[in-house]
């Protein structure tokens, strides 16, 4: 039997009129935040990364397609795994339909990962996704982004989430190791400069599942995850 609090109508509306005003001052510090990601110093890119694509070899100029932004997911998929992180294919389920609207919006947007293109490809296929997809398997993208660790670039001081490695993502057992994350481009009078990089929980926000989660009554129930599965290979008990 439920533990929870029950209360009157009166009860809950008194309540929730309490909580508005946390979840206005929330939205306001969302905003503020917002802006002062847009006013962080850009960072000229000066390597000329290479990227496998469906259209062919590109640039990281030519991931922009026209455009003058560009946004990146980077997609946990490693050279050697057989399926795509089980997590970025929740994330994923929602690009489809947010990058149409990016689109006309300036912003171009792409998943890169490290696995082979073939080996993209076919997973999204396998998913029924649609949005563009490269792989970084020929240059050193994904390490300059602090998304890709081996035992080399660990050695050599890679961080992630701005932060020194440490504990379980320096534990050899985890290497070689991906890591979840997204960055900001713009391209600017021939130039392209990286604008703005978030992992771990900072990409929280672009998972719309756990938008929803975090308003169901029972939240994220995060302890377990053994619920939790690629879209496909859910049982059929709840379609």
């Amino acid at each position: 039997m439920s533990t929870h609090t029950v209360g009157t109508a009166e009860e809950h509306l008194a309540a929730r009129a309490e909580l508005l005003q946390a979840e206005k001052e929330h939205t306001r510090r969302s905003d503020e935040l917002a802006r002062q990601r847009r006013e962080l110093p850009w960072v000229r890119i000066a390597k000329d990364y290479v990227f496998d694509t469906a259209d062919g070899e590109a640039t990281l100029a030519d991931l922009f397609r026209g455009r003058s932004q560009l946004v990146v997911y980077h997609f946990m998929y490693g050279p050697d795994w057989t399926e795509g992180c089980p997590s970025c294919s929740s994330v994923a389920d929602g690009f489809d339909e947010t990058h149409l609207h990016l689109q006309h919006h300036d912003v171009a947007f792409t998943a890169v990962s490290r696995a082979p293109l073939d080996k993209l490809l076919a997973y999204r296929d396998r998913m029924g996704w649609s949005f563009p997809w490269a792989s970084s398997a020929a240059s050193d993208f994904n390490f300059d982004f602090n998304v890709s660790f081996t035992e080399e670039s660990i050695a050599n001081g890679q961080t992630y989430n701005f932060r020194a490695l440490d504990g379980w993502q320096v534990d050899p057992k985890n290497l070689p190791y991906e890591g979840p994350g997204m960055s900001g481009f713009v391209r600017e009078d021939g130039d392209v400069f990286h604008t703005y990089s978030a992992y771990s929980r900072g990409v929280d926000a672009l998972w719309g599942m756990w938008q929803w989660l975090d308003r169901a009554p029972r939240g994220r129930n995060e302890g377990d995850f053994s619920w939790f599965a690629r879209h496909d290979t859910y049982d059929g008990s709840y379609r």
